[in-house]
């Protein structure tokens, strides 16, 4: 079994290349629009798909208790080949809106055995110090995530969207390979013998698990609307303040890359201080973001207005890793697959909530005050936070 300081930069590196598959389509959103001739509304739209197939995949993952009784390993590398092959056949020319809108949703579907298994596989490596390793691997789909706009803002012109698509597509398959390769099951994987479907009802009825629960859906809730519209508040200060010339794409990867950086400090930070803590800590000032975004918007600055979205970036993702961390500490080794599996499917339909609700908004409401919403998830992860502090 290979040495756990090799395995963990090999599951960090697998998760990176797999979850660039998640906003590939938002990184050729322009392109898909033009070749397709899709509405501008497609872009919440085919970010939906993508939740909505990852949310029905993790649905059926935890019903069926897929992670806790079969390989992890194998798991992860069949979802990232399919999952691959679900977004490469994006670039055939003959697509409607509908059956892109299918290809996004099974691609989504099969990220359901990437992301939270790759959790999984992390946490029957690792005991001791687990929201660091998280931190890393949590920073991993901050930077896959925020991959396709890199790929859009600085080899635009230089490779076409469909080669894009393509890269990302090899990097899945690579992704897949390198953990069927080379990282077996953990030492501290305790396998589930028999189907259970009664196992996710189960879970929510401890309470430390519900608090971490209903902590990262109040996390989810703001999360991915904030990284789906990331490059609708760079165009929204731009009208705001005709003198802007934003590189949209490249500064979206960066706005967005940043938040890898606060995942690994606040798995530092969890070896020091209290997880919940530094959660909560995380939770407050994303809160605060969302309720003075009206203000920065409108401040003359460029400069000013991207450190805020940068600052907002990190705070609204230290807390994931740290949220998995709490929901993977407060289970039954053998279900530990199946709760974080569960816990993602419910926080990711949360996403689909506030994805939509956005996506309408920007329509009727003065874009600058639109994101003030996004405060009601850091607010109630607080509240369930603060209630089991005071049970403990």
């Amino acid at each position: 079994m290979k040495h756990k300081v090799i395995i963990l930069p090999l599951i960090v590196f697998a998760q990176f290349c797999c979850t660039s598959l998640w906003f590939a389509g938002n990184g050729v959103i322009i392109n898909l629009i033009e070749t397709f001739n899709l509405e501008f509304s497609a872009l919440g739209d085919l970010t939906s798909a993508v939740q909505f197939g990852f949310i029905f995949g993790t649905l059926i993952f935890a019903l069926f208790t897929i992670t806790d009784r079969f390989s992890p390993s194998k798991v992860f590398f069949y979802s990232a080949i399919i999952a691959s092959l679900c977004n490469v056949l994006i670039i055939y020319k003959g697509h409607t809106f509908e059956s892109l809108m299918g290809l996004r949703f099974m691609t989504g579907f099969f990220l359901a055995g990437i992301y939270p298994v790759g959790i999984k596989i992390a946490s029957d490596y690792y005991k001791k110090g687990l929201g660091k390793s998280l931190g890393f691997l949590v920073g991993a789909l901050v930077l896959g995530t925020a991959f396709p706009h890199l790929l859009k803002g600085s080899l635009n012109g230089i490779l076409s969207w469909e080669k894009m698509i393509i890269v990302t597509s090899l990097l899945s398959l690579l992704g897949g390979l390198l953990i069927m390769l080379f990282v077996p099951n953990g030492p501290y994987r305790q396998r589930l013998n028999k189907f259970d479907i009664t196992t996710c009802y189960k879970l929510f009825s401890g309470k430390r698990f519900k608090a971490a629960a209903f902590g990262y859906f109040g996390h989810m809730w703001e999360l991915y609307a904030f990284w789906v519209f990331t490059p609708v508040l760079l165009m929204t200060y731009a009208e705001i303040h005709s003198d802007t010339n934003f590189n949209i794409p490249l500064v979206s990867f960066i706005i967005i890359a940043i938040g890898s950086l606060s995942c690994v400090i606040s798995g530092y930070l969890s070896l020091k201080f209290q997880t919940k803590t530094v959660a909560g800590t995380s939770l407050f000032l994303s809160l605060l973001c969302c309720l003075l975004s009206p203000l920065f918007f409108q401040i003359n600055s460029e400069l000013v207005f991207i450190l805020f979205l940068m600052f907002w970036s990190m705070v609204v993702i230290a807390d994931s890793p740290l949220f998995s961390t709490l929901v993977a500490q407060n289970v039954d080794i053998s279900s530990k697959g199946t709760a974080i599996t569960i816990v993602n499917c419910i926080g990711f339909a949360i996403t689909i909530v506030s994805i939509q609700l956005i996506n309408v908004l920007i329509e009727y409401v003065n874009t600058s005050y639109v994101f003030t919403l996004l405060a009601l998830g850091p607010i109630l992860g607080l509240v369930f936070l603060m209630k089991e502090t005071e049970q403990t």
